[in-house]
């Protein structure tokens, strides 16, 4: 029995990716923040409890919803090895050159038998505001009802464009109010870029890239 397979974007509700800013099929947008991340671990018992106090009173302050992405992948030691190696080639003392050998075997072989794993924290925030679709009779008409085919199309893409910046303006404070609340609690973040967010989007669906991914500014 044949089967039809279907491509990646057929599965994924995202039109295009402009300005930073992810545009839905259904006229939603989004934007994507990555955000550093805080050891508990290292902080003291009053430290700990105040922080996650302050994290709670930063979710509850929110008044639209917000998606938190832990993505974890393997860590990619190739490039350190590459460095290792030229300066093993770089090296002339006999001895440091034999302790540099041993550390990059010892390298090689622990994370062989280690997956050592980085996680990057992502932060999505939406906007989806109800949407009106106009049809060509509503526009032809504004146009006077006779107006050329050229001019209705230019009217509807300037319509489409001012609709866009009115949105991405309410997703724009959105997204400040995530900055500030994270940095209230002592994570810095920053919004991803559109070759980003597509950097982003084309690991998460080829998982078998172990390359570096995304870091924070």
């Amino acid at each position: 029995m044949a089967i039809n397979a279907k491509a990646a974007q057929e599965f994924v509700p995202i039109k295009e990716v402009r300005n930073g800013v992810i545009v839905l099929k259904d006229g939603g947008l989004r934007s994507v923040l990555i955000a550093s991340s805080i050891n508990l671990s290292l902080k003291s018992s009053e430290e700990q409890v105040a922080i996650i106090n302050q994290f709670q009173v930063f979710i509850n302050g929110l008044d639209f919803p917000t998606q938190i992405v832990v993505q974890s992948r393997r860590l990619d030691i190739r490039p350190y090895l590459i460095m290792l190696e030229a300066r093993l080639k770089e090296q002339t003392e006999p001895l440091l050159k034999i302790q540099t050998r041993e550390y990059i075997n010892f390298i090689k072989s622990f994370t062989d038998e280690v997956n050592i794993m980085t996680k990057t924290f992502f932060v999505v925030v939406p906007y989806s505001p109800g949407i009106i679709k106009s049809k060509n009779g509503m526009i032809d008409s504004l146009l006077g009802g006779g107006a050329p085919k050229n001019q209705v199309e230019d009217t509807k893409k300037a319509m489409d464009l001012a609709s866009f910046e009115e949105k991405r303006s309410q997703l724009e404070q959105r997204t400040n109010v995530i900055v500030d609340g994270l940095s209230g609690i002592g994570i810095r973040s920053s919004q991803l870029k559109t070759d980003e967010i597509v950097e982003l989007f084309y690991k998460t669906f080829n998982p078998g890239d172990i390359s570096q991914g995304i870091k924070l500014q």
